[in-house]
């Protein structure tokens, strides 16, 4: 036993004891910068390569048969190039497809193996590592047709192992927090990754794809897409630096040693017998993934068809959809950080709950607000301002309710229901669309599935399961 601490004096000669600094407490908080450094740096995937700047190059006519291009004139709407813009985007949407379903399938086994072998840190570093040679790669996509197939390859090979990487890093989260700050840390790490992708696609717009002239300041010519394919080079290596903070300052997990020979097939079992567990002994765990699956799908809706109403029924062009989403990324970001403190406050449902209420409200306005611009910024940016806390507490809940260890392997499962109701926001937004004729009747659809998630969070409760 340590003998006591002695009172020392102070300045002013009156007797104080020292304080205690806890060194794991101490370790957690120089690990949060690093830990959400890797939200800062993974946007280079998230908004340059997915959503506004790879992406959307495998769309464009470069991959179109020139010889289509030509006789079409300068024509969009011309039948021939439209269906062979169809037939490339369908082509990519099988590509991410079976990306899908191979995240569905891996993804929990993966998670679950990083957790009982001790690993986890060491998987996020290998998963995030592919993910930066898969961005790398994309350089080697020249905009012409015959390199489609790679771009779509290397498009779904960057997104399953950002999945994957996504399942280690999440569950770090209580590597880097406590009960009593976790949602100020998720919050803060969600909002690092907004404010990250705004700056990185700043850099490349100006820089490189000449958002102010083109080409950009670093006269990159736009010949084969060179100019697209050296941004997305740069994003690769962006991300690589900072993804390297979290791996060199937070502490590895303990194996759990029942688990470390286990055989990948031996783990579907494992994960079987997880799941029977939380459905004897707490459900809530389990609600709580199908909830979080179909508002997520809300969620992402809002950011994969907002572009389009904002374009075809308020009359955005392109670069006030971009001014529009570096502004919605920014309050985003904000709201993100605002919202960790009340999760910390009042608990991350009801942060959850009053978010999803606030997105069913601000979705709905949309019907209502006229064909005018500012409608749609007011209306948008409120949607904007409760999505990213959504995000931040459904994480910051999953990890306050997941048994102790098993962070991998419940995070794992995150991403598979995430994925297996995918195509509800999708479907609805269609739906309404081909029966009224109407884009905006879209939104609709959007609101449905947030409000399905809204109603089925209600009888979910924060409590923490525990399984031996």
């Amino acid at each position: 036993m340590s003998a006591p601490e002695q009172p020392v004096p102070d300045s002013r000669g009156r007797s104080t004891t020292p304080k205690t600094i806890d060194p794991v407490e101490a370790v957690r908080k120089r690990g949060v910068l690093a830990w959400a450094l890797w939200d800062w740096g993974s946007a280079a995937f998230n908004a340059v390569v997915t959503t506004f700047v790879f992406s959307t190059f495998l769309a464009s006519q470069m991959f179109v048969d020139p010889a289509i291009v030509a006789a079409a004139n300068g024509d969009a709407k011309d039948p021939a190039l439209v269906a062979a813009l169809a037939g490339n985007a369908s082509l990519i949407g099988w590509a991410l497809t079976i990306a899908g379903v191979l995240i569905a399938l891996l993804a929990p086994v993966l998670g679950q193996r990083s957790d009982g072998s001790g690993r986890r840190k060491l998987w996020l570093g290998i998963n995030t590592g592919v993910v930066v040679l898969a961005m790398a790669a994309m350089v080697f996509v020249v905009g012409a047709p015959e390199y489609l197939i790679l771009g779509a390859t290397l498009l779904a090979v960057g997104n399953i192992f950002f999945e994957f990487a996504g399942v280690n890093y999440n569950a770090m989260l209580v590597q880097v927090s406590t009960k009593e700050n976790m949602g100020r840390v998720s919050g803060f790490g969600w909002g690092m990754g907004y404010v990250g992708g705004i700056v990185l696609l700043v850099i490349l717009l100006v820089g490189f794809i000449g958002l102010i002239s083109s080409p950009g300041p670093l006269g990159v010519t736009t010949e084969g897409g060179l100019h697209i394919r050296l941004a997305v080079l740069a994003s690769a290596a962006w991300f690589a630096i900072f993804a390297i903070p979290v791996l060199l300052r937070v502490p590895e997990i303990p194996a759990r040693a029942r688990q470390n020979k286990v055989g990948f097939f031996r783990s579907y079992a494992i994960l079987g017998g997880t799941i029977a567990k939380l459905w004897q002994g707490n459900r809530q765990v389990l609600m709580f993934l199908v909830a979080s699956a179909v508002f997520r799908d809300g969620l992402a809706g809002v950011f994969t068809f907002g572009a389009i109403i904002a374009a075809q029924v308020f009359g955005f062009s392109s670069s006030q959809v971009l001014y529009f989403a570096v502004a919605a990324n920014v309050v985003a970001g904000i709201s993100t950080m605002l919202a960790g403190r009340l999760d910390d406050a009042f608990g991350p449902k009801r942060v959850i709950m009053v978010s999803l209420i606030g997105l069913v409200l601000a979705g709905t306005a949309v019907l209502f607000i006229g064909d005018g611009q500012m409608g749609f910024w007011i209306a948008g940016l409120l949607l904007c301002m409760f999505v990213g806390p959504v995000q931040s507490a459904s994480r910051s809940m999953l990890a306050r309710i997941t048994p102790v260890g098993r962070e991998g392997e419940i995070f794992g499962l995150y991403a598979t229901t995430g994925r297996a109701v995918s195509f509800l926001a999708p479907g609805l937004f269609a739906l309404f669309v081909g029966l009224t004729g109407d884009t905006r009747l879209g939104i609709l659809g959007i609101v449905l599935v947030l409000l399905a998630g809204l109603l089925l969070m209600l009888p979910v409760k924060a409590k923490q399961a525990v399984i031996e």
